[in-house]
């Protein structure tokens, strides 16, 4: 890989392949070397994850039960209350979520909802929390309010390798994806942004994914690797799970190729054993979303997480100093 001064290093398909085929043991021995360079190894940040405006979306994605154009007896629901989304992240913080991620089923935000938007980034920012917001593309001014609102994270997802990504999505081509990265991080908010596997692709369509978030100005602060859910009515409804041992091998090179980022863990937990759970912890994955839902799919309760991190030694992060 090639280094410039005051940027992370460059990486190309060649280098991140031999990384992600090395033999397994050494694989996961390498992304624990980094890991622990940079982290402690047996805490895990814990997120929360709130839909905050459910369906409708006028985007295509293959994955997603929110789609429109999906008949997947999911009812599209009105942007929640204020009042309500900071009710919800006050129960989040008690039970241990220093992190709250609001998601809207939305192309682009509309003017009209922009004030309810910023006013939920206010309340959950009072109550000590991180904040993260995943609603689409936005505009110059639609960022600097949520900057200036408190906005800590945006989640905005590349979710494949750009020669597979058509496959997927024809509403939003890869580059308008690259083009809100890059507004959000010159706004100075920090930059959540992952991808989903398992969703027929192949091995060298998840190293491009994680060469192009490696490659970008800065990594991302966040970065989620989720494994696809399938969801009856939509395009990837049958598509072949992922071995879990080639899941692992994404986490650990996600973990090495980005060392300072936390990697999450996020959809998909519920079809994991705590086996594989562990073996994603120990390649790098140090951050998971918590609560019984993951906007609209299941996801393992506080109390199966709270067992698993017990048998493996592993305590919530604290929340960093602001």
């Amino acid at each position: 890989m090639d280094s410039t001064d005051g940027a992370p290093p460059r990486w190309n398909r060649k280098q991140a392949e031999a990384v992600h085929d090395m033999p397994f043991n050494d694989l996961l021995f390498l992304a624990q070397t980094v890991h622990r360079r940079n982290f402690d190894p047996n805490k895990v940040q814990l997120s929360r994850l709130l839909s905050i405006k459910t369906g409708g979306c006028p985007e295509d994605c293959g994955y997603c039960s929110q789609s429109a154009h999906h008949e997947t007896g999911l009812k599209a629901s009105k942007l929640m209350e204020v009042r309500r989304v900071i009710a919800e992240a006050a129960k989040a913080r008690d039970a241990g979520a220093t992190r709250y991620c609001m998601g809207a089923a939305w192309r682009n935000p509309k003017a009209r909802d922009m004030d309810a938007v910023v006013a939920m980034v206010e309340g959950v920012k009072a109550l000590g929390m991180e904040t993260c917001m995943t609603l689409g593309m936005l505009d110059l001014e639609q960022t600097a309010r949520l900057k200036q609102a408190g906005l800590d994270y945006y989640n905005h997802n590349i979710d494949t390798s750009e020669r597979y990504y058509n496959e997927i999505i024809s509403t939003r081509s890869f580059a308008d994806r690259l083009d809100t990265l890059e507004q959000v991080r010159q706004s100075g908010i920090k930059v959540c942004c992952g991808g989903i596997v398992g969703m027929g692709e192949e091995p060298v369509d998840r190293i491009d994914m994680l060469v192009t978030l490696a490659n970008l100005p800065e990594h991302p602060e966040s970065v989620p690797i989720n494994m696809l859910i399938p969801i009856a009515g939509t395009p990837l409804a049958e598509a072949k799970p992922i071995e879990p041992i080639e899941f692992v091998r994404v986490i650990a090179l996600a973990r090495i190729m980005m060392p300072k980022s936390h990697v999450r863990l996020s959809a998909g937990r519920t079809a994991m054993t705590d086996e594989m759970q562990a073996l994603c912890f120990f390649a790098g994955a140090n951050s998971i979303f918590v609560g019984d839902t993951l906007l609209t799919a299941d996801n393992p309760g506080e109390d199966k997480d709270t067992l698993l991190f017990r048998r493996l030694g592993i305590e919530p992060m604290e929340l960093e100093a602001q």
